[in-house]
């Protein structure tokens, strides 16, 4: 998110909190419903090309790279973090007869307690990696090569949909161990951005849904129904429309950390009181509040965010995101490597 030039830093609850929960679901995304895509996995490559046996445990062993060797930091904290495309609460989601949704935003946050520091990792939704798609009595069918994105839909759209996404995820980082997750439906967005009262932005692009209307260049204090549209819309029939979304997106984070920095310091309990707020949206397998503290202890800025490396290109049917295996080699060194020193 190149237009995050602040670092959060050490700030109080509540402003991390509310920047957890923002990068969760910002990057909601607006597509055809999980069925629809799920329902061409027979169209699907079968198995993902890295097999159980190529698939190497970065825990383990002393990696070498350009005559350097590296060694696993397993001392690290790792949390795969979602955003999931329904406006349903948890509750809502696993009583409808509708799809879960999918898991339209995941970061991996690794928080590393040697260097007192955090990194987050943004993973694109329509990464193609190994899905284990399941029938509708619930028995596996097998690993077909698919959108990550989809593999939470294959699920309760709670801790069951978290957990395979977990596997999906863990694969696709080579097996990498993951402590915890934390997943937040994008209803929850307009509590977000009221809790602060509201983002002010200059929109960039004419926007219509809802009865709300958007002009191109007016400078607009968004209330959450606007917000909602402003991060979540696009033009589904447009190639890679998420570009333009996501410029509007970093704008607003840009946006919102400059009033939280502007904001005087708000208390523990006021963050605790905002995530309870939000809670019938949230899936989690932690004690997320003392997550949340623990975390206030390390440092975070711009130049801990990567974002794991490709290119989108269009499949027969949707769009594809290949991994660049070279520059995410040297993303998983950074992040979750040591360099061994003789």
């Amino acid at each position: 998110m190149s237009n995050m030039k602040e670092a959060v830093g050490k700030r109080n609850l509540y402003i991390l909190l509310i920047l957890l929960l923002l990068v969760l679901i910002v990057v909601v995304v607006v597509t055809v419903t999980a069925k629809q895509q799920t329902g061409n996995v027979a169209d699907s490559t079968s198995a993902s090309s890295q097999s159980e046996e190529e698939t190497e445990k970065w825990q383990e062993g002393v990696i070498q790279y350009n005559n350097k060797g590296y060694q696993y930091n397993n001392q690290l904290k790792i949390y795969l973090l979602m955003g999931v495309d329904t406006e349903l609460t948890v509750n809502e989601s696993i009583n409808s007869k509708e799809d879960p949704g999918q898991s339209d935003a995941m970061f991996l946050l690794v928080a590393d307690p040697q260097t007192m520091q955090m990194s987050v990792i943004s993973i694109n939704r329509n990464t193609m990696t190994r899905i284990e798609a399941f029938s509708e009595s619930g028995g596996s069918v097998g690993y077909y090569n698919m959108q990550l994105c989809l593999q939470y839909a294959y699920g309760d759209g709670a801790n069951l949909s978290c957990a395979r996404t977990v596997e999906a995820v863990s694969y696709l980082f080579y097996n990498l161990p993951i402590n915890g997750y934390l997943s937040v439906n994008m209803g929850a967005i307009p509590k977000i951005n009221d809790a602060v009262g509201g983002v002010e932005v200059e929109i960039l692009e004419d926007m219509e849904g809802d009865g709300i209307t958007l002009t191109k260049g007016e400078r607009v204090l968004l209330d959450g129904q606007q917000a909602y549209l402003y991060l979540r819309g696009r033009d589904v029939d447009q190639f890679d429309s998420s570009t333009d979304r996501l410029r509007r997106q970093e704008q607003y984070i840009s946006n919102y950390l400059e009033k939280m920095n502007q904001a005087p310091a708000m208390d523990a309990q006021n963050g605790i009181n905002v995530y309870n707020s939000i809670s019938d949206y949230i899936v989690t397998n932690m004690d997320a509040a003392q997550v949340i503290t623990e975390l206030m202890e390390y440092d975070f800025d711009s130049s801990r965010m990567y974002t794991v490396p490709g290119e989108t290109k269009m499949g027969e049917t949707f769009e594809e995101f290949s991994v660049d295996n070279e520059e995410f080699y040297k993303i998983i060194l950074d992040v979750f490597y040591k360099e061994v020193v003789s």
